[in-house]
């Protein structure tokens, strides 16, 4: 267009932000318009904005970008059609109503309120999202080097305490599905501690090697996450190591759970049974009177030799074991979080669902995940796992809708359980490519928007 003027305010805006136009569009499209209007914004069209080849947009991306700046249009440099402003301006008997009722003025401020916190959480999680797959990669690649190195640094002893809430966070930001932010944090964590483990002694060397076990226990499920199965066998060993030598025996049953799990992405699933029961039978002989942290690790060893079981096709073994699990959960209670293992009642209902899912029963799948109270569960990570197996349930049953309806409702809640997992990413694929045509479009620009589809 010859005379498009460039609209610098909402240039500057995005760059104030921080953010390429492609984020800039993407989170337009997750803004509670956005979603409502099923809107499709992407990088082309924030660049037509900018350029100025468009000078008013359409009222749905007014309203998104209303609630992703929390400014009107025309602050961002947008000149509204003279139609526009005859439409805009409130008439005197609206005014004066607004004005005059009180519940109109606190209906207002109160969507207002709503539309800011909306705003600010999509901003917190759009900008939390996985970084391009160039920087995934790179992280993936920094972790793989503190794996396989086995020099002792010089100069990263810290103290215990520091150690401990620094995997305190990890694990925090772990049930938080902010991947992105462990892997780029984890290498400099495991040099650290194999610092500790090789220069202290005594007391403070088991501790140091106990720390060590839960730090490479969060390594080896990110990569698992990541379908990165050398290095995660790689970390899973090592978790196992560090645990026999902290002579914990809370340790040894942590670690052993992220093993089971390690040989049932490997297919050994006759041997990831064997590990998670003896490792539970070796626990239960001290349960008599359990603390938290044991019934919670005992029940987990059981849910993991359940699930692969399941991956063998052994129905038998997996519902004995998760019946187990349940008289477990029962005595505990509550789903709790002891030692990061979101163990309760509501989470052995979780596994009932994957179980079913990988049993091929879809159907009763379905009818356990709606037993579930997600509120219940402790963690968004868990949250959102439970959410994609009961997408995938409902796209076996040919319940499209369904299952792109879960399959959104996943990422809102843990979003790099989504946009950061291949599995994930292969789940919005296969609902796209094989919808239906009453949610075709939307099941495509969906999984567009997730760099599944072009």
């Amino acid at each position: 267009m010859a005379n498009a003027v460039p609209n610098v305010q909402l240039r500057a805006w995005r760059q104030n932000a921080g953010l390429s136009r492609g984020e800039m569009a993407k989170m337009l499209n997750l803004t509670a318009s956005g979603i409502k209007h099923r809107l499709s914004c992407d990088e082309e069209r924030v660049r037509r904005w900018e350029v100025g080849e468009v000078s008013w947009p359409r009222e749905p991306y007014r309203l998104a970008l209303r609630e992703l700046t929390h400014e009107d249009p025309e602050n961002l440099g947008f000149v509204p059609t003279k139609r526009a402003r005859v439409t805009a301006e409130p008439t005197r008997d609206s005014t004066q109503l607004m004005q005059s009722d009180p519940r109109s003025l606190e209906r207002r401020l109160r969507r207002r309120e709503f539309v800011e916190l909306s705003g600010a959480a999509l901003f917190g999680a759009v900008l939390n999202q996985p970084e391009q797959p160039r920087d995934s990669v790179q992280g993936i690649d920094n972790l793989a080097t503190v794996l396989v190195d086995y020099v002792t640094p010089s100069d990263g002893l810290i103290g215990l305490t520091p150690l401990a809430a620094m995997i305190a966070q990890a694990k925090r930001n772990y049930q938080a599905s902010r991947y992105s932010r462990v892997i780029a944090e984890l290498p400099d964590l495991l040099r650290r501690l194999r610092a500790a483990c090789s220069i202290l002694d005594s007391d403070a060397k088991l501790e140091a090697h106990a720390l060590s076990s839960e730090a490479y226990h969060i390594a080896a499920s990110i990569l698992l996450k990541q379908e990165s199965k050398g290095l995660a066998w790689l970390a899973a060993g090592r978790s196992v190591q560090a645990a026999h030598a902290s002579e914990s025996s809370l340790a040894i049953g942590s670690s052993s759970r992220v093993i089971t799990r390690a040989l049932m992405d490997g297919a050994h699933h006759q041997v990831a049974i064997s590990t998670a029961r003896t490792a539970a039978a070796r626990m239960s002989s001290g349960l008599k009177q359990p603390s938290g942290d044991e019934l919670s690790i005992y029940g987990s060893l059981l849910l993991s030799g359940a699930v692969a079981a399941a991956h063998a096709r052994d129905r038998h073994t997996s519902a004995e074991l998760l019946d187990e699990a349940a008289q477990a959960a029962q005595r505990l209670g509550y789903d709790g979080n002891h030692l990061w293992t979101a163990f309760g009642p509501a989470n052995v209902l979780c596994h009932r669902v994957n179980i079913a899912l990988r049993l091929g029963d879809a159907g009763t799948a379905i009818d356990h995940a709606r037993r579930i109270d997600l509120n219940k569960l402790p963690t968004s990570e868990r949250k959102g796992t439970l959410l994609l197996d009961a997408a995938q349930a409902f796209l076996m049953c040919g319940r499209h809708d369904k299952a792109l309806y879960v399959l959104r409702s996943a990422a809102d809640i843990a979003f790099e359980e989504v946009g950061g997992r291949p599995a994930a990413l292969r789940l919005a694929h296969d609902i796209a490519t094989t919808a239906p045509l009453s949610i075709y479009r939307e099941a495509r620009e969906y999984a567009a928007s997730l760099g599944v589809l072009a």
